[in-house]
């Protein structure tokens, strides 16, 4: 044998990284959204400078959290939806007809003779299927995304104040009242259910295959259909996810106003949009942040209330919004110019 082989040592198989709760933040997203978390900082000084303890308050705080919950949750169903470069309005609609439907006379007593669970899986149902209808007329129907949501948004409002009877309905059961509507160790039902949903979209979205195929058919749906990705039944899917979490949304407003009404949710989806785009997903697709989703619907809950303590017009509001959402649609037109030359 010769001295070479004598020498040759074995090398033991290298063993990956331990990764660390900062590890595993910066690969969450940390990096790629620090201009968003510096937004909010940036917004917090403001508020502090403005407002004073006011907005420092750790009750105005958790307010702030507490409002964007609603809009936070329907927006994970959103960033699905935009990450494959498709486009719901109608999300505020079907948030409506889910807490009129869920809010009836007859489904209330009902609940009251069994358990109150089932005011939330009518709310869920009802969202998930005005969802799957949309799914079902944009990747079967070939009717494009923009008419069908347009469409649903009108039918689902028309039905809620149909089923309604334009009046709004005033929920009396206790245990959903009590329970969606109250806290758990300190800190709202309702912010938790965000939390949860926001978390379980960052995994559905990043960590399994449904997340993948979600960014191959945002990237480029043909090639996606190549690769054997069943394109249609895929895209269905997302807008049954979306109406989802439209129904979960509307069993978080029906708790925080104890009340069902056909007016839930009115513009509701132009928030929605703003806090996605502003959040980083691509509205040509093929990129989505749920974590920066959730920093963006943050920023803009924030900038609310922010302009609540000052006293500052809805007409202010509203004209900073559309400025935030402008440049960061100019802000995602560089980078995708800056990508498609790399």
């Amino acid at each position: 044998m010769s001295t070479s082989a004598k020498t040759e040592v074995k090398r033991a198989p290298l063993t990956p990284p331990r990764r660390t709760a900062m590890r595993w933040l910066l690969d969450a997203g940390l990096r790629r959204n620090m201009g968003l978390i510096l937004a909010l900082i940036l917004l917090g000084a403001v508020g502090v400078f403005t407002a004073g303890d006011r907005f420092a308050d750790s009750n105005n705080m958790m307010t702030i959290v507490r409002l964007a919950a609603v809009t936070g949750v329907v927006s994970i169903g959103a960033t699905f939806v935009i990450t494959i470069a498709g486009i719901d309005l109608s999300v505020g609609a079907i948030l409506a007809l889910s807490a009129v439907w869920a809010s009836t006379l007859s489904g209330q007593v009902f609940a009251e003779n069994t358990h109150w669970i089932f005011m939330v899986f009518t709310a869920m149902l009802i969202g998930t299927l005005a969802g799957l209808v949309n799914g079902i007329l944009i990747a079967y129907g070939k009717v494009v995304a923009f008419i069908t949501t347009l469409a649903m948004m009108a039918a689902a409002r028309g039905l809620a104040e149909i089923i309604s009877d334009k009046k709004t309905q005033i929920i009396t059961v206790d245990g959903f009242l009590e329970t969606i509507g109250g806290d758990l160790l300190g800190i709202p039902v309702i912010v938790l259910i965000f939390i949860a949903v926001s978390l379980g979209g960052w995994v559905l979205l990043n960590r399994t295959t449904f997340g993948r195929r979600t960014f191959a058919i945002g990237g480029n749906p043909e090639a996606a259909r190549l690769a054997g990705v069943k394109v249609e039944r895929h895209t269905m899917m997302i807008y049954a996810l979306a109406g989802l979490c439209a129904g979960i949304g509307a069993v978080m407003l029906m708790a925080r106003t104890t009340t069902g009404s056909a007016t839930h949710g009115t513009g509701l989806e132009l928030d929605v949009i703003a806090a996605v785009v502003i959040g980083g997903t691509l509205l040509t697709g093929g990129r989505g942040s749920i974590f920066g989703t959730v920093l963006g619907v943050l920023i803009f809950s924030t900038l609310t209330n922010i302009f609540t303590l000052n006293n500052l017009s809805l007409s202010v509001q509203l004209v900073a919004k559309g400025a935030i959402i402008v440049i960061a649609v100019l802000i995602q037109r560089q980078l995708a110019a800056r990508q498609s030359r790399t």
